[in-house]
């Protein structure tokens, strides 16, 4: 390559970093100037660490597992996996297959764990597996009554599918109507705000599909067979073990942006974007904001987005009205339109650091705490009568979110909302009264006496969501495509509900378009769209 190519890349999350280290690495910096912009002074996006007195939060939770193996490799190139047992594995004789010649993570701490998955579902006051399994225990929490209607309900769904043009009927052709109604619809209007009737049928093809009562009935069968089956077959909502870094998921993204800075990126924090200048078909430059209200304009031939596609078409229409070149028009009205009709869900989390668990651990598996803690990483609150959407316990993610693992329970409560709400707006103090006040009436704790240090988090656009103008998604695509040194990457910079591995994946496709000199986009923008499971490996 004869001259350097500059490159923009927009947001210093999974997608903005990975596509930074994708340019540098190997000596890359010889053929491209990298420069980062990240709106905060942190990096991960909502896949950071949230550090508080000694403790730490993983917001919204994230197990390392994809079925692209390229991630995979990806990951464990950051940080090595564990060559000895972690601080609970040790003490509870738990095991892990252990990488020979890997770290251990109770002298080193950049190094990725190995840990067992366990997520349940509450419903009723009582506990199911996650995702719905059929173990006796399950047909005991159910009821006799309960589980025939819901074996009759799923054998009519069977025979009488119904139209998938909304989320419900996609629910209800799977699991029947009985199971639904028990597991997904109450849920599913926790977490977006909206009935599921009103939902595209497109999210739960994205995080579902591979799920079905049919799919549960196979993995039981398969689990009750001689041990022969592939890791390809499992089907694997119902993987049970995941990678997981020491201090959380932030941890990899921070060194990964120091990666990046060692190999010539350079990476600027509190830099907002607030216009994005257009000349001749192309995207001229940017314009970043700090908190001080200064701005400055970088010119570069190449820009990545991973800001949300809301904030990205706004902004060109911010660059139209002031910008000195008369080419630099404004976005289309029916553009602009679509994108602020775009809807997200936000959340906020509550982090409660409590003495004790009353919930009892009624499993076989060995955890630590006096008495021994609930062994899940989540716990899906399914039902309706409460507000908190998930429970997260970080002792289970990793020992060494916790400060004092042995003594104290560390625990995430995840309530979805919509910026500017009325839990939205709540101050620090009456939302964390609200969320201990719910834990004591679920039974999660005995009483706010056990509470001894409490951290509130709020997370815009946490979730894009699949409904309003998303009908029209298309056209919007079709826009930002036709500036041709663009690309959309990420969770929010494709408004697609993407886990961290699918934001990497495009951001890898988008990289290697550019490198390559592709033109079609068809490949960063139609990861994590094929209709399959999106954990099956």
């Amino acid at each position: 390559m004869s001259e350097k190519q500059s490159v923009v890349i927009i947001g210093g999350g999974p997608a903005g970093l990975t596509a930074a280290w994708e340019f540098v690495k190997d000596g890359g910096a010889e053929n491209y100037d990298v420069t980062v912009l990240e709106e905060t002074r942190e990096f991960g996006g909502i896949s950071r660490t949230v550090k508080h007195n000694g403790n730490r939060m993983d917001i919204g939770g994230h197990r390392f597992f994809s079925k692209d193996t390229r991630i995979m490799d990806w990951w464990k190139d950051v940080l090595p996996l564990q060559g000895a047992p972690s601080y609970d594995d040790k003490k509870l004789g738990r095991h892990h297959d252990l990488e020979p010649g890997g770290p251990d993570p109770e002298v080193t701490d950049e190094v990725m764990l190995k840990r067992h998955r366990v997520s349940r579902i509450f419903y009723g006051g009582r506990f199911f597996d996650y995702p719905i399994s059929l173990k006796p225990a399950t047909f005991k929490a159910m009821g006799f009554v309960m589980t025939m209607q819901a074996g009759f309900s799923y054998l009519k769904s069977m025979f009488h599918k119904l139209p998938e043009d909304n989320l419900e009927n996609f629910y209800i052709n799977r699991f029947g109507r009985k199971l639904y109604s028990m597991f997904f619809e109450g849920y599913t209007e926790k977490l977006w705000g909206r009935h599921p009737s009103q939902i595209s049928a497109d999210w739960g093809a994205q995080r579902v599909k591979g799920l079905s009562v049919m799919g549960v009935l196979k993995n039981a069968f398969q689990k009750l067979l001689p041990k022969k089956r592939s890791n390809a077959e499992v089907e694997t909502s119902l993987i049970e073990e995941f990678w997981y870094p020491k201090y959380g998921p932030g941890q990899l993204w921070e060194t990964v942006e120091k990666r990046c800075a060692a190999n010539g990126a350079k990476v600027i924090t509190d830099a907002k974007v607030v216009e994005v200048r257009q000349s001749n078909g192309s995207i001229s430059s940017v314009v970043y904001e700090d908190s001080e209200g200064n701005r400055t304009e970088l010119a570069a031939d190449q820009f990545i987005s991973s800001m949300p596609i809301k904030d990205l078409v706004n902004a060109i229409d911010a660059a139209g009205e002031d910008a000195e070149a008369p080419e630099s028009k404004v976005a289309p009205a029916d553009m602009t339109t679509i994108a602020n009709g775009l809807p997200y869900r936000d959340f906020v989390t509550v982090g409660l650091l409590v003495k004790r668990m009353r919930l009892k651990n009624t499993t076989n598996i060995p955890t630590l705490g006096n008495p021994p803690i609930v062994p899940d990483c989540w716990i899906y609150v399914q039902d309706p009568g409460y507000t908190v959407g998930r429970i997260q316990v970080f002792n289970n993610w990793s020992p060494y979110l916790v400060k004092d693992v042995d003594n104290t329970v560390w625990i995430g409560l995840e309530y979805f909302c919509n910026e500017g709400d009325a839990f939205w707006n709540m101050s620090e103090e009456d939302c964390v009264k609200f969320a201990i006040h719910e834990m004591v009436r679920m039974k999660v704790i005995s009483s706010p006496d056990d509470v001894l240090d409490t951290h509130r988090e709020k997370v815009k656009k946490a979730y894009p969501a699949y409904f309003d103008t998303y009908a029209q998604m298309d056209e919007l695509v079709e826009y930002l495509d036709s500036f041709g040194n663009l690309y959309c990457v990420g969770r929010n910079g494709q408004h697609h509900y993407n886990n961290m591995d699918h934001s990497m994946a495009t951001a890898i496709e988008a990289v290697d378009n550019i490198k390559t000199g592709k033109t079609s986009k068809k490949n960063v923008w139609s990861v994590n769209t094929e209709k399959s499971y999106h954990e099956e490996k």
